[in-house]
Parts: structure tokens; C-alpha cells; sequence
């Protein structure tokens, strides 16, 4: 298969890593942000959990049919704070298995 980019991959289309930012009190989950940034993804098998364990879209959003109503349920993941991080691995397992390996990774894409 061909490397992934970001017109087939559209949930990390406008991906840009967090740039820590200092708002004048220590953020004390940045060790934390950082530790999962510098995770390298460099074996086959590790990519494939990263990409089995962390979803490639949020699980909690949909619509939901009511007495006749439509009610959206919006994506709840923004909500948790390591999320970016947790999407840049997930891409940068995907783009390992792609480029590096050669796999076909079309199960894991949404």
C-alpha cells in the first residue's frame, strides 16, 4: 500500500503537535504529554496494538432517535487531556506499519 498522507487519513488532516504551553503555572501533565510524544514506534507488532488499542475515531459520538427527535451526541475525546498525543502515536504507528513494513492498513482506518 502506499504511504499514508493526509488527504486519505482525514482525522489527522490538520494534526499539529501541542506546543507546550506555559500560561504562567507548570502544567503537570506535560512530563506525561511528552513521555507518549517520544514514543517511537519500531516493530511491527507494537503498531499493530497501538493501532487495535487507541480508536481511530471517537466511540462516544453519534445520533441518537428520540420520540421522533434527532439528538447528536458530539465526540467526547477533546475532552480528554492527553488526546492529541495519543493521536499522534496512533498516526505515527499507522505510518510505520505503511511506510516501513509495507502493510496494507486500511482496517484501521476509519
Amino acid at each position: 500500500m502506499e504511504s499514508i498522507n493526509h488527504h486519505t487519513h482525514h482525522h489527522h488532516e490538520h494534526y499539529h503537535p501541542r506546543k507546550y504551553k506555559k500560561l504562567g503555572f507548570l502544567d503537570i501533565l506535560n512530563p506525561l504529554r511528552r513521555l507518549v510524544d517520544g514514543i517511537q514506534v519500531k516493530h511491527n507488532r507494537f503498531a499493530h496494538i497501538i493501532c487495535q488499542v487507541i480508536p481511530c475515531c471517537c466511540p462516544f459520538e453519534r445520533n441518537i432517535n428520540l420520540f421522533g427527535r434527532s439528538f447528536h451526541i458530539p465526540a467526547l475525546c477533546k475532552l480528554n487531556p492527553l488526546y492529541d498525543e495519543f493521536v499522534g502515536l496512533r498516526f505515527r504507528a499507522l505510518s510505520y506499519l505503511a511506510d516501513e513494513c509495507g502493510e496494507d492498513v486500511t482496517k484501521y482506518i476509519c
